[in-house]
């Protein structure tokens, strides 16, 4: 169960279809449990109600990046920023933090915060670099500041409330935010830049008039989640109901015909990833009847090192994984190994979730295979031997923000007690 998926992984089969080999291998030549097993797990694997979360996030994510909301967005963000040093990276930054609190994917922060900024960062001077490195990262944001489609699958995997694990990844999304803002800082610095245009009170309410509707989508689900008036599963039904209405019947920007494309399109991300969910649910099923997690604990038990020490080598891990693995795959795979670790050397699973969450946001714009470098190099038209330096920095930037999150749990579960 290790060997094969590295070995078919290396041929280059999709992922899906290396833990649906490996399991029916395994059940077929080392296991007596009969191979109908396969057809009830995956069932179960799928069959939770906080699933449905999934496709509908990604439905109302889609259809408010193309319907005028991040547009929008943008506008709002830039005439707060003000006279601020490298007022224009700010507000890329800051629009794509403000789209992660509606997107529930990192690629689509990516594609339309980065479509939107990337022409205005180029023509006011800054480089090619500088400019993909910073979109692609920023995108990594939105799987940590909640409605995130990874904390969905890792409370599913965990048993651990999604509601909690929303909240817990609020304030670790805005250290990573806080952490590319140095970078932002210090790349305007040694280029000398001067202060853009002063704060201007008019145009500040003219962005926040048009784009009240925007502005007030994350405010409406999140606050609905927090304060119980319906789950995340209920939250995203109800934001795309709010996605239609804005975009159709408030902006105008879409017909219904694009409604119906943009939820076909939805359909076919949602297959691919409730796929992953199935195979996954069979690969780490087999690998807690044969006692893998147990062994694992027992492992790292009679090693007796100290608790940083394992977090540190369960960050080198995710890291390395991230840098292969979609995130969806590696969540799946991962957690019913390496939650029975965390909670051995006392480490709470919500505050485990944000760590795993943050590692693998980490992984989507790092080289060689970062989904949303990806996505950057076909929405920037820019080539790899200038993404990959770009992102550079960011990731240095990001990894010293995962430390601080890992060992100041205190970030993550200082807001729990004020959730219901």
């Amino acid at each position: 169960m290790a060997l094969m998926p590295l070995a078919l992984l290396v041929l280059g089969f999709p992922f899906f279809l290396i833990l649906l080999a490996t399991s029916a291998v395994v059940l077929t030549f080392f296991s007596a449990v009969p191979a109908t097993a396969v057809h009830q797990v995956m069932f179960s694997s799928i069959d939770k109600f906080a699933l449905l979360a999934v496709p509908f996030f990604i439905f109302a994510g889609d259809l408010m990046g193309r319907g005028g909301v991040s547009s929008r967005l943008v506008r709002w963000v830039t005439s707060m920023i003000g006279s601020v040093r490298g007022n224009l990276p700010f507000t890329a930054l800051g629009t794509a933090t403000v789209f992660s609190a509606i997107s529930g994917s990192t690629a689509a922060t990516v594609a339309a915060v980065g479509g939107l900024t990337y022409g205005r960062l180029r023509s006011a001077g800054y480089s090619e670099r500088f400019s993909s490195g910073l979109l692609i990262a920023a995108g990594a944001i939105d799987n940590l500041i909640p409605p995130s489609i990874g904390f969905i699958l890792y409370g599913i995997a965990s048993d651990t409330s999604v509601v909690k694990l929303f909240a817990a990844g609020i304030f670790p999304g805005l250290v990573l935010a806080f952490s590319f803002a140095v970078c932002i800082w210090y790349h305007a610095w040694r280029r000398g830049e001067a202060a853009g245009a002063p704060f201007d009170m008019a145009e500040f309410l003219a962005a926040t008039r048009d784009g009240v509707w925007s502005i007030a989508a994350p405010v409406f689900i999140l606050g609905g989640i927090y304060t119980g008036v319906f789950s995340p599963t209920e939250a995203a039904g109800v934001a795309c109901v709010y996605a239609i209405v804005i975009v159709v019947l408030v902006y105008r920007e879409l017909g219904w015909a694009d409604v119906f494309r943009t939820a076909t399109r939805s359909m076919y991300l949602t297959a691919q990833i409730f796929v992953i969910v199935a195979v996954a649910g069979v690969f780490s099923w087999l690998l807690t009847i044969n006692g893998a997690s147990q062994a694992l604990v027992e492992l790292v038990t009679d090693l007796k090192v100290s608790p940083w020490v394992v977090l540190l080598a369960i960050n080198l891990l995710l890291l390395a994984v991230g840098m292969f693995l979609d995130t969806a795959s590696s969540i799946l795979v991962l957690t019913p190994l390496l939650v029975p670790i965390a909670k051995s050397i006392g480490v709470d699973p919500v505050h485990f979730g944000v760590i795993l969450i943050m590692n693998l946001s980490i992984g989507t714009f790092t080289p060689p295979f970062g989904i949303n470098i990806f996505v950057g190099q076909a929405v920037f038209k820019a080539p790899l031997s200038s993404i990959y330096p770009g992102l550079v920095p960011f990731i240095i930037a990001a990894i010293v923000a995962l430390m601080v999150v890992t060992y100041l749990p205190a970030l993550s579960l200082a807001i729990l007690p004020y959730i219901k």
